[in-house]
This record gives C-alpha cells, structure tokens and sequence, in this order.
C-alpha cells in the first residue's frame, strides 16, 4: 500500500476516534441533565456505561492511528473535536455560539487548513 494512502487512512482512524468520542460527551450531558434516585443509579446507568466504552473505544482507535499519524499531526486533528461539540451543542441542545466563541473555531480551523498546507 502506498505510504500516503496508508497515513491517510491512519489519519481518518483517528479522526472517527474524536469525532465518537465527541458522541461520548454528549451522551454524558443528555445522561446529566436526568435526575436519579440515587447517587450509585446516577453513575451506573446505560447512558454512562456507554459513553465511558465508547471513550475506551476512542481510545483504542488514537493508540491505533498512532502507528502511522505523525505525532505533530495529532494534536491538529484531535482539535477538530472543539467543532464537533460545538455543532452537537447548538443542534442537541440549543446552545448558543458567542462571538468569542466563534473567533475561537475559526482560529482552531485556520490553524488546521495552516498545518495542512505546511505538510
């Protein structure tokens, strides 16, 4: 297989990894914002269960990618996750995005189309 084809699947593998951990975070949150009766029901319940496997998961998947992403490109693509918990954020739960808020992703997205270019 060709090296650039395999970093680049390599890097897709990390990527989905951010983006279901992205997932994971807002499972958290819906989990959160339902009351249980007791201390031990709010902690061990589907919702959370799931989203600390699909964490696991997540991670299994960055070790993975790591054999073949270039560790100078990680951080750049795992900031992709500050998007993808934006979008669920104003799509799931109604959040509004603020004008600082919005500087900063397009700040986080610059520095990636930078990165991008450079390599």
């Amino acid at each position: 297989m060709d090296q650039n084809l395999k970093a680049f699947l390599y890097a897709l593998v990390l990527l989905l990894g951010v983006f279901i951990s992205a997932v994971a975070q807002v499972i958290l949150k819906k989990a959160a914002t339902k009351h249980y009766g007791s201390f031990v029901k709010e902690y061990l319940n589907v919702p959370v269960i799931s989203a600390y496997l699909i964490f696991v998961l997540s991670t299994f998947m960055s070790i993975f990618a790591y054999k073949e992403v270039p560790l100078s490109l990680g951080p750049v693509l795992e900031a992709t996750s500050y998007i993808y918990v934006t979008i669920f954020g104003v799509k799931i739960f109604g959040e509004k995005v603020g004008r600082k808020k919005l500087i900063a992703l397009f700040l986080i997205i610059g520095g990636i189309i930078i990165y991008s270019l450079g390599s």
